[in-house]
């Protein structure tokens, strides 16, 4: 992978952290050490943004914004199926061109929507702890945060159950273009499910088209048909875009919510014995283990910031895990605590035009899951050591055994 560098940033003597290394943690004594002696750091690949001020201000500076083309450029990409996919995709479109597709996406991706999913979400929820109560010591990734975003996204798309094994696969694969730093045959098996992926939803939106249903997917066609600007391959886009938006982020935040209260067991009690707490805990979850710790931004034009010259074309890494423990932020900002009301918003679904679109799906998520789970199973306990995901890109234990007092 090429290195970008920030030009005279050196000489105002910067914390280093490298981030490409393996054992690399955002929650470490040096990530901390760097946040407290500077609002950045340098990387081999970039500027590390380490305060929720700067961050915050960062994620709606026009000057900046996603540049796809760029970042698999550094990770050798310059062509094939994840370049078709991730360059034309909706979040790395601006202007009118972005908002044409979001306001297709509005239109079937509504409020009403996915509060007609919480009876659904709750029920799997429901099932799915039950599983997890009857086992000794089961894998939460596998048996929970896994089976729950998977049954939403497939009832939001109309897919049928038999189909699930293999979705799951693409959609958990697509989540690591995020991850290509690792390097590895990371590449080719995001390579794999968008092909998977396209071909499935070519399938779908043939199907949907000749016979409407009330899905997204429907939906999807049908804006498609009222506004002839939007072609069948910008539907295809966007529905591969929502498997990684929907599937991957949300099952690393269902198990990054389980390691918090496994590290918390007194919160998790409170949360059983009072769940009105809840979003409140579903904030302070995100806050604490953001499953999206790093968020990409380019910039797009020289500029100066705080006396140090930042030039075109860097690589601006948002750490939101860092950021949102920021001290001069948050009060209590080390503490996890769930009956505190954070009055500033967390950072990992971005800001300004480019906000996350499932946002609000995977609060519902997490906002149906955690008191069903808090009220069916005792405080969760981490069974044995943790292989991670990250640091950069989508965080979160690859497994997850849990027991349950």
């Amino acid at each position: 992978m090429s290195t970008m560098m920030v030009s005279a940033s050196a000489s105002r003597g910067a914390p280093f952290l490298n981030v490409l290394d393996p054992s690399f943690d955002f929650g470490s004594a040096e990530a901390r050490a760097a946040r407290e002696a500077s609002w950045y750091a340098e990387s081999p690949i970039g500027l590390l943004v380490l305060r929720y001020a700067e961050a915050q201000e960062f994620l709606r500076d026009q000057r900046l914004g996603p540049n796809n083309e760029k970042y698999l450029e550094m990770n050798g990409i310059s062509g094939g199926p994840i370049w078709d996919w991730f360059v034309p995709m909706i979040g790395n479109r601006a202007g009118e061109d972005h908002r044409r597709l979001r306001s297709l996406i509005n239109k079937a991706f509504t409020p009403r929507m996915i509060n007609n999913l919480r009876v659904f979400i709750r029920q799997n929820a429901e099932e799915l702890a039950e599983g997890l109560a009857s086992a000794d010591t089961p894998d939460f990734v596998e048996e929970f945060a896994n089976k729950l975003p998977l049954a939403v996204m497939s009832h939001m798309f109309g897919i049928p159950a038999e189909d699930y094994e293999t979705f799951r696969t693409w959609s958990t694969d697509l989540g690591l273009v995020l991850s290509l730093t690792a390097g590895g045959d990371t590449a080719q098996r995001v390579e794999n499910a968008i092909l998977g992926l396209n071909d499935y939803c070519d399938s779908l939106i043939r199907q949907k088209r000749d016979h409407p249903t009330g899905d997204l997917i429907s939906a999807l066609v049908a804006a498609h048909e009222d506004d002839g600007r939007v072609s069948l391959t910008d539907v295809r886009s966007l529905l591969v875009t929502l498997v990684f938006a929907a599937h991957d982020t949300t099952r690393h935040q269902l198990a990054n919510a389980m390691v918090a209260f496994a590290e918390h067991p007194d919160q998790w009690t409170l949360l059983a014995e009072r769940p009105e707490l809840t979003p409140q805990a579903v904030e302070e979850v995100i806050r604490w283990r953001p499953a999206a710790a790093t968020l990409f931004r380019y910039v797009k034009e020289d500029f100066e910031y705080d006396g140090v010259h930042i030039a075109k074309d860097t690589l601006l890494l948002i750490c939101a895990s860092l950021a949102q423990r920021d001290p001069r932020t948050f009060g209590d900002a080390d503490s996890f605590d769930i009956t505190i009301a954070r009055e500033v918003p967390t950072l990992q679904f971005g800001g300004g035009p480019h906000y996350c679109v499932g946002a609000a799906l995977a609060r519902a998520e997490l906002g149906e899951a955690l008191p069903v789970l808090a009220s069916r199973l005792g405080p969760p306990s981490v069974a044995a050591p943790l292989s991670w995901r990250g640091p950069i890109g989508i965080a979160g234990p690859e497994a997850l055994p849990l027991t349950f007092g």
